[in-house]
């Protein structure tokens, strides 16, 4: 099983990773405040604006303080 650091010593499991996206648009807004009523969302930002929004294959959300292209570049190299 293939894990990557998500940062702050955050670690998600490669294999259940459905997408990772910006926090800016309005689905996606909404995406994270449907999950937040659900108790749904992970927050790894550690009080940091959220960069990126990792949607998980059970349906949670983990919001991360790391941009999207540095953590599809982490996996990349994980994967190497």
């Amino acid at each position: 099983m293939q894990f990557i650091n998500i940062g702050f010593g955050n670690i998600v499991a490669v294999h259940k990773i459905v997408a990772i996206v910006a926090p800016e648009g309005a689905p996606i807004k909404r995406s994270i405040q449907k999950a937040r009523e659900a108790e749904q969302l992970i927050d790894a930002t550690h009080g940091r604006k959220s960069r990126a929004v990792i949607f998980m294959a059970e349906g949670q959300l983990v919001l991360s303080a790391l941009q999207p292209e540095t953590i599809i570049s982490r996996i990349a190299a994980e994967a190497e």
